[in-house]
């Protein structure tokens, strides 16, 4: 996957989280179960794929192999220290 590639599939993300919160707001009804499920589905996809792409211009910026960055899980992207 390329750096473009990454880059679209997070402005997907993006736009469906978006949407999600547009139409939580609507009526004040807020989202159900599965819509504040998907939220957080969401989000750690969207944590994985920048630390993809964070990994990715590290390793262009030392001339390290781009192949070599890769897809962590959810573990351990979300258990980094802001």
């Amino acid at each position: 996957m390329d750096d473009t590639r990454i880059q679209d599939h997070i402005e997907e993300l993006v736009a469906e989280e978006h949407k999600l919160l547009e139409s939580a707001g609507e009526g004040g009804h807020g989202l159900d179960a599965a819509g504040h499920e998907r939220l957080q589905q969401i989000g750690v996809e969207l944590d994985r794929y920048w630390d993809l792409l964070r990994q990715r211009r590290a390793k262009r910026e030392f001339d390290l192999p781009v192949a070599d960055a890769g897809l962590r899980d959810a573990d351990t992207v979300e258990g980094y220290e802001g």
